[in-house]
């Protein structure tokens, strides 16, 4: 099984930490369907210093969460120690965590993220202060590398251990790429043969067989989901079903999909006010609503909802038109 520092997961199945979406009320449902560890979407250093409202709501963890990784980001060694000190103390996370992948520019302009990659001195002595600070243990995710021409993957792992890191998890795209084209599971690989601490494989993990093949191919000692969990926390479920008994799970039924959306959107509304949740739900339910046949109709619908009544009413009718059709062909 995973185990990170003295934090012990129940299977090598992990959620990634992803930016506006994994807040409690998703990390929580997501946690339900099995996953081993959930990430929580990454807070700025100086939020967490400053103690800016809206960040200091995004460190809420629910304990059902738990062993939950909180990730935190910046450029400054001072305020990221300071930010650090504050989840260590103050927050029920089991691990904090530092971001080092992020590829957004409003992101690595702050020399945070993505940025790290192209200096694994920085990275020795930002992780090592950090390190040095702190009870709970300290991971990093990680991209390969800035671009085709500055792929550090091996020295960048290296000196996170070296500095007192208990995990590095892997993303096998540069900061160039984005999320486009094909992750490089090769350099996964290659970093997981470099190192002595747990090393988590991310990219392009669609489906239970891609985990499968990633922990085999690789070595690496868990398998991180993020983009296929969207709208889809069966997709980790059928995940840890598959590495345990070798079975694939069927694909969830229309009511059983729309049922959780509307479990998610109602835990979003209880951390956040009825009208904020709805709003955000909208790329939630899309999410949920992909593969369900005819479904363009109900997401421009839903892209004009603003109360939880609305939502629930679309959602619940798309149930009963696609029931009406499935028993239609049945008795044809």
């Amino acid at each position: 099984m995973l185990k990170i520092g003295n934090i012990e997961m129940k299977n090598q199945v992990v959620l990634a930490p992803m930016a506006g979406v994994c807040n409690s009320a998703f990390r929580l449902t997501v946690k339900e369907f099995g996953a081993g560890l959930v990430c929580a979407e990454m807070v700025s250093d100086k939020g967490i210093v400053f103690k800016n409202e809206k960040t200091m709501n995004m460190l809420y963890i629910d304990e059902r969460e738990k062993p939950l990784s909180l990730q935190i980001f910046g450029g400054e060694k001072k305020t990221l120690v300071e930010a650090a000190q504050f989840v260590d103390k103050n927050t029920n996370a089991d691990i904090i965590d530092i971001n080092m992948g992020c590829p957004v520019p409003k992101i690595t302009k702050c020399d945070a993220g993505a940025k790290w990659l192209l200096d694994p001195d920085k990275i020795y002595e930002m992780v090592s202060a950090v390190v040095e600070t702190v009870e709970k243990p300290v991971t990093v995710k990680m991209r390969m590398g800035w671009d085709e021409d500055h792929i550090f993957a091996v020295k960048n792992a290296q000196a996170v251990e070296r500095a007192g890191g208990q995990a590095v998890a892997l993303h096998g795209r540069t900061r160039v790429q984005m999320y486009e084209g094909k992750a490089n599971w090769d350099i996964i690989r290659e970093v997981k043969q470099s190192i002595n601490i747990p090393l988590i494989g991310n990219g392009d993990v669609q489906t239970p067989q891609d985990a499968k093949r990633m922990l085999e191919e690789t070595g690496c000692d868990g398998v991180m989901i993020g983009r296929a969990a969207l709208g889809n926390p069966w997709m980790i479920y059928r995940t840890v079903q598959f590495l345990e008994t070798g079975k694939l799970m069927g694909e969830p039924s229309v009511r059983e999909k729309m049922d959780v959306c509307i479990l998610h959107l109602d835990r979003l509304i209880a951390l956040k006010n009825e009208d904020v949740a709805v709003r955000e739900m909208r790329k939630h339910a899309a999410w949920y609503l992909k593969g369900v046949r005819g479904n363009a109709k109900v997401r421009n619908a839903i892209n004009e909802c603003n109360t939880r009544d609305h939502l629930v009413t679309l959602l619940n009718d798309m149930v009963v038109d696609v029931e009406e059709k499935e028993s239609q062909v049945t008795v044809g």
